[in-house]
């Protein structure tokens, strides 16, 4: 018989080893996690948190979950990814994309995702293609790639770590391929995409409901895809389907006033104004460019206000006219030329006017340029 000292001493080394294995696992698992949020950092950043008290931290979560999102007003970054797509960086990339035009026509963002996240961004949109080697998925504006080594999944484990901290939120991901990057739109990309969504990870963090947005508590700690890629090449058995699809045959390029049926059984709908390239004649100037997309925006919102309640709204304030002399690129479209102001300023006080109405999704460029534009698209 085991005397009660020795028992108790062999119990303490037990306890000592599985606290030792735990601290070990858990340490491997924090190192892995950190690997992955350094290769995704180009894109992502790195996440310092957000005051408690400030308006748009968690501000989510001040909402009653039985809140449908299609009533809630989402604000959202326009090309999400192409905050750290400067001209160095674009310089340091020629040797993968050759001489394209300079970056000030493709950077759409200022701060990295983890910082629009905790200042109030919830809806991203990404475009996303092969990188070099076409082994990983990375992602893109045009001829741009923004950062060949960061993988599509490096970023999405960025935003389920972020979801772990912050369980009251939820994030909606508009992905869509870009075609103009000279990498194959292929069977193995299509794949690719869906391992990422029915893997064990992906089923615990993005919503699985297909064709229907739902409430808010549904959503909390979870991702919603907006689907503006095909499944065209998958073979038959890959059928699971998750988000909305938003199909880009249906998504009318520079549409100003966009109908997509995505769910024909329940008859939901989502209306999107994406009138981006401004078609004035050259030499029209800044003024009126703006005023052109300025109104195309507000005619939209206006729409999202009055029209179609359970019904999906989604406008984008970004826009460009690079082929303009001089052009209007989508910083000064977005923010003006220093004596015009740009379509951020001249839409600040119309939303603010209308405060408690329903906006829907609202994609910025340079979202935190014009201090208080994020409250006001929440309704803070």
């Amino acid at each position: 018989m085991f005397k009660p000292q020795l028992l108790h001493c062999l119990s303490s080394l037990v306890l000592a080893t599985l606290s030792v294995a735990a601290s070990s696992q858990s340490y491997l698992a924090q190192s892995a996690l950190t690997e992955i949020l350094n290769r995704g950092a180009p894109i992502l950043g790195f996440d310092t948190g957000c005051a408690i008290e400030h308006p748009t931290c968690d501000w989510m979560a001040k909402l009653p979950s039985d809140t449908k999102l299609v009533h809630m007003n989402l604000p959202g970054t326009h090309d999400t990814a192409t905050w750290n797509y400067t001209q160095e960086t674009q310089d340091a990339l020629l040797g993968y994309t050759g001489v394209i035009p300079e970056a000030k026509f493709f950077q759409c963002q200022e701060h990295s995702i983890f910082q629009m996240l905790n200042e109030g961004i919830r809806v991203f949109d990404l475009r996303f293609a092969w990188n070099p080697g076409n082994q990983t998925i990375g992602f893109h504006h045009a001829q741009a790639l923004l950062a060949p080594t960061t993988r599509m999944e490096d970023v999405f484990f960025g935003l389920y770590s972020w979801l772990d901290k912050h369980p009251s939120e939820t994030i909606l991901v508009s992905l869509n391929h870009e075609s103009g990057t000279g990498t194959p739109n292929n069977p193995e990309l299509q794949e690719h995409l869906y391992g990422i969504f029915n893997s064990d990870l992906g089923k615990k963090y993005w919503l699985q409901t297909n064709g229907t947005l739902g409430t808010l508590g549904e959503s909390r700690g979870k991702l919603i895809l907006l689907q503006r890629f095909n499944y065209d090449m998958l073979p038959p058995s890959l059928s699971n389907r998750i988000g909305i699809q938003l199909p880009p045959d249906q998504w009318t390029d520079n549409g100003p006033n966009i109908t997509i049926l995505y769910n024909q059984a329940e008859a939901q709908f989502a209306f999107i104004e994406d009138y981006y390239e401004i078609g004035l004649p050259s030499g029209s100037g800044v003024a009126l460019n703006v005023q052109w997309k300025l109104n195309a925006t507000l005619a939209h919102l206006q729409d999202a206000t009055t029209l179609n309640p359970d019904q999906l709204y989604i406008s984008f304030a970004s826009s460009e006219h690079n082929s303009d002399v001089p052009p209007e690129y989508p910083r000064i479209m977005a923010l003006g030329n220093g004596t015009v102001p740009g379509v951020n300023q001249q839409m600040l006080p119309w939303l603010k006017e209308r405060k408690g109405q329903r906006f829907g999704i609202v994609m910025l460029d340079f979202y935190d340029s014009v201090p208080g534009l994020v409250e006001a698209v929440i309704g803070l």
